[in-house]
């Protein structure tokens, strides 16, 4: 009786040394993908995305605008927020004694619109 294989596994122990070698190439490095892992985590908080969502669409906020906006305390926006700016998400400007936050860079716009198109995308095709 022949076993039966996996579909995540390769039929044969013979990696494609070049191809492998190629990819090793372009591959990230160990500290790149950690970045990346703790710049999704960021994200990973339905709280901190929908923040970001609404600073996409309006351009720029203060936190009693994004507290009223998202619909969270004052304290939990301003914690999401500290967390953004350090990781170099958002960035903010004083103008007298309000603080206005903004989308660091059009690399953020278009990391959240992708992901949101992602996500229509797989709506869709589901």
């Amino acid at each position: 009786m022949k076993a039966a294989t996996r579909l995540d596994t390769c039929t044969t122990v013979e990696p494609d040394e070049a191809r492998v070698a190629a990819t090793r190439d372009r591959l990230v490095t160990s500290e790149e993908a950690t970045r990346l892992a703790e710049l999704f985590r960021l994200l990973g908080d339905p709280t901190r995305a929908r923040l970001l969502y609404a600073l996409l669409e309006a351009g720029e906020l203060c936190v009693c605008d994004l507290t009223e906006t998202v619909e969270v305390s004052d304290t939990a926006v301003s914690h999401a927020l500290r967390l953004l700016r350090t990781a170099g998400i958002v960035a903010s400007r004083r103008a007298g004694r309000m603080i206005y936050y903004r989308l660091a860079d059009a690399h953020v716009r278009m990391l959240l619109d992708l992901s949101r198109e992602h996500l229509r995308h797989e709506i869709v095709k589901g």
